[in-house]
């Protein structure tokens, strides 16, 4: 690997192929961030629906699960 010597920093000449990887690993962390969110909003929908089957939530609180659905719609779609 080639490299210049600026007042002791080292400029790499692969900085396309580091700046590159950076982002490949910037990308994978995202993805991996919105796979966890996705588990957690697909969590509070079971929950919501469970506590409504069971009489725990009536019809006003409905807002709720739709920003859940909206929530998971919007990171399912970020994903593409």
């Amino acid at each position: 690997m080639t490299s210049h010597k600026i007042k002791n920093f080292e400029i790499p000449e692969n900085q396309a192929e580091i700046l590159a990887a950076y982002e490949a690993e910037q990308a994978l962390a995202i993805q991996e961030s919105r796979e966890k969110y996705r588990k957690i909003v697909q969590a509070g929908i079971a929950k919501w629906i469970s506590d409504f089957q069971k009489g725990n939530i009536v019809i006003n609180s409905v807002t709720d699960l739709r920003q859940l659905i909206e929530m998971d719609l919007q990171l399912q779609k970020d994903d593409e």
